[in-house]
């Protein structure tokens, strides 16, 4: 099948996310796939760039077409595209698949409705932690504020969208509560692992030339953290504090990502170089190799995609209980954290070294399950119900 997808904001790539690994993986499986995107990338600073004339119309490195169109507005944060309704129609798709659900949705119902052949799916990945401004708004006025415009173009699509994926648990009920989506219409798509990089990364030279590389000894227990530190994941530092307070030697902590001026010095005093490690920035791929050296991933913030690349990894993991992201755990591959608490951390790190049976069982649930079900290969058939 020719799978055609519209990815209203930027495509960049050889990044991990979830367009990118989606797209990859659907090609693997067979399929002709062609992302329709805007002319707006990064560079290797993150930092928004126009691209080159040679990147409006190109094969990505994961066999994948794209197709680069100008934007209506006059910087990245626009979403329209002038030329949406042809560019649809020259590439003549079996499969429409639409990331997000308000926008562009005039071309998308003009296409729809006179090719009644052509099959849509659409997914989300809003809910009411990262669309209430602020993150401090009550849901149900967060969803009263969004349910005129957002709504009035999402229900648009209802006839023409044979499923609507919330890529977590609290975006499949943000799709039906805020979207107005019928809930028997809205499905969960996990976001997951690239089986490519997993198989990898979990190869034993591997995970031993991580460890090498920051002096981790073959008897130390490695605890691994990684991610954008700032306020919303301030909670990095309780774990920093937890490690620091086990009076073993053997208990080493890795922490990877930006730290924001705001925590830096409480975190920078944490770091020691030797029982605390802060590595700064990992590049995407490299992020797999770095969380399978570790025995146990720790999430003690908000949810970020390395959960579920973790799950993937097949790693035991402990994880902040937030409502609408349990999703993670497959049968005991993860304990929940659920309070802001040094001494809770500590202690669930400390039961795992006390106990390595529970240990021995968490890792076990974590390679049967998480690796099968946020196998990539796995949630890409899935996304076209095969």
């Amino acid at each position: 099948m020719r799978v055609v997808h519209i990815q209203s904001g930027g495509f960049y790539d050889g990044w991990t996310y979830q367009e990118n690994l989606l797209t990859k993986w659907q090609h693997k499986n067979g399929h002709d796939v062609i992302v329709i995107t805007t002319r707006w990338s990064a560079d290797n600073k993150g930092k928004a760039i126009l691209v080159s004339e040679d990147k409006y119309d190109y094969i990505n490195d994961d066999g994948v077409r794209i197709i680069r169109l100008p934007l209506t507005g006059t910087d990245q944060y626009s979403f329209g595209y002038d030329e949406l309704y042809s560019t649809i129609d020259n590439c003549k798709p079996d499969v429409l698949f639409i990331h997000g659900v308000t926008n562009n949705t005039k071309a998308l119902i003009k296409y729809l409705s006179l090719h009644k052949n052509v099959i849509a799916y659409a997914d989300s990945h809003s809910d009411f932690s990262n669309s209430a401004p602020f993150g401090k708004y009550d849901p149900r006025f967060q969803a009263y504020r969004l349910s005129g415009f957002s709504s009035r173009e999402s229900k648009r699509l209802i006839p023409y969208v044979k499923k609507f994926y919330g890529v977590l648990p609290a975006r499949v009920d943000y799709l039906s509560y805020v979207y107005r989506i019928p809930k028997e219409k809205c499905e969960l798509l996990l976001m997951g692992a690239d089986d490519e990089l997993v198989s990898e990364a979990r190869n034993t030279e591997v995970k031993q030339s991580i460890r090498n590389m920051y002096d981790i000894e073959p008897d130390d227990f490695l605890v691994m953290t990684g991610g954008k530190i700032d306020s919303f994941k301030a909670q990095t530092l309780l774990l920093m504090q937890a490690v620091k307070n086990i009076d073993n030697q053997h208990v080493k902590l890795i922490v990877f990502g930006p730290v924001s001026d705001e925590l830096k010095e409480k975190f920078d005093a944490l770091v020691d170089g030797t029982k605390i490690q802060h590595i700064g920035y990992v590049e995407g791929k490299e992020t797999y190799k770095h969380f399978a050296a570790s025995e146990l991933v720790v999430f003690p913030g908000r949810h970020s995609v390395f959960w579920e690349q973790a799950a993937g990894l097949g790693l035991p993991m402990l994880c902040k209980e937030w409502e609408g992201t349990k999703h993670v755990d497959l049968g005991g591959n993860v304990r929940f954290l659920k309070h802001d608490s040094v001494k809770e951390i500590q202690s669930e790190i400390q039961r795992l070294l006390n106990n390595p049976e529970e240990y021995k069982l968490m890792k076990s649930v974590a390679e049967r399950e998480g690796m099968k079900t946020f196998s990539y290969r796995n949630i890409a058939l899935q996304s076209l119900e095969e």
